[in-house]
């Protein structure tokens, strides 16, 4: 005997009539390994191993009666009904965290985890005004995220990112902190071997040290005018770290935000140079999901770094 579809019934749908879930961690872990590709990177975003992942959408599969992911050694990818069904979960899981917020917010004492996703260097501003925010709020648990890759804020589930530049995504809010200057410094040991350059022609004859950004390879430019065309260059790295490092050991001239050399200019590691000419300043911003209700937890941190970060001047 054929089975009969009800009317108006879309054949290219799964049946998404299911027996309630003991949990969702069966829907969580299908959206987020649909949303990275990848159940080795859902598994580490959600705490819990890839083979518990895979488990997970197993076990849905076989609610469903389809196939939702077409698997390789290398990746996954979302079969056409895997899309459809991740569209409907995405929306589901949404309203739950939107649910969660609403019932936080009828609380007094913003509270749980909270991800944030920094710049390496990140460390050096957030790190020194933390200890008050505890203070304020012990309910919250942070889960910060040193890293200088642009992370997907909606699909790796952070809930704030700080990070320095323009905003270009229609999806995210940001919320400007407050602006930092760059820098040019050597060590007095380079300075006392190769001289102090008095213009910025002069650095043509200059060892030179160079940032280069994770995500594009680009070499960051150093903004001064009157700027040879080409520079010496002793090293060149990913890791702003590693060049304040190289620029404290004498390895030459380095280009970098004020607040990552300040402690080794106030100890004499470093001099700054040709200050008149360097004019560029940068703008961090915390940034969050526009389509997520901004929750407790996230409006208090957002509150507190805008009013503590980035005060001081020069």
């Amino acid at each position: 005997m054929q089975c009969r579809r009800n009317m108006g019934e879309d054949p290219d749908t799964p049946n998404l009539k299911l027996p309630i879930m003991d949990s969702l961690s069966g829907l969580e872990s299908f959206v987020r390994a649909a949303d990275l590709s990848s159940f080795a990177q859902a598994g580490r975003l959600l705490g819990i191993s890839a083979s518990a992942v895979g488990k997970h959408v197993a076990r849905l599969e076989q609610q469903l009666g389809v196939r939702l992911f077409n698997r390789t050694t290398r990746q996954v990818r979302l079969t056409q009904e895997g899309a459809l069904f991740h569209e409907r979960c995405r929306r589901i899981l949404d309203d739950l965290d939107d649910a969660r917020a609403m019932m936080q917010q009828a609380v007094a004492q913003p509270r749980g985890r909270l991800r944030v996703s920094l710049p390496t260097i990140g460390y050096r501003f957030l790190l020194p005004v933390l200890p008050e925010f505890r203070a304020r709020y012990p309910e919250i648990d942070l889960d910060l995220d040193f890293n200088d890759r642009m992370v997907d804020v909606i699909a790796e589930g952070v809930d704030v990112a700080i990070r320095s530049g323009e905003l270009d995504d229609s999806q995210l809010v940001a919320r400007r902190l407050g602006p930092f200057r760059f820098v040019l410094v050597a060590a007095p040991s380079y300075l006392a071997a190769q001289g102090m350059p008095r213009t910025p022609a002069a650095l043509a004859g200059h060892l030179c040290l160079r940032y280069r950004f994770v995500d594009s390879a680009r070499v960051e430019e150093w903004d001064l005018p009157g700027l040879p065309e080409r520079l010496q260059v002793a090293l060149v790295c990913n890791n702003m770290e590693s060049m304040l490092g190289a620029a404290v050991a004498g390895m030459g001239i380095a280009y970098m935000p004020d607040f990552l050399a300040r402690d080794a200019l106030a100890r004499g590691e470093l001099q700054r140079l040709l200050e008149p000419q360097l004019q560029r300043t940068g703008q961090f911003s915390a940034v969050w999901a526009s389509s997520r209700r901004l929750s407790p937890k996230v409006r208090v941190f957002v509150d507190f770094v805008a009013e503590r970060l980035f005060q001081e001047k020069g």
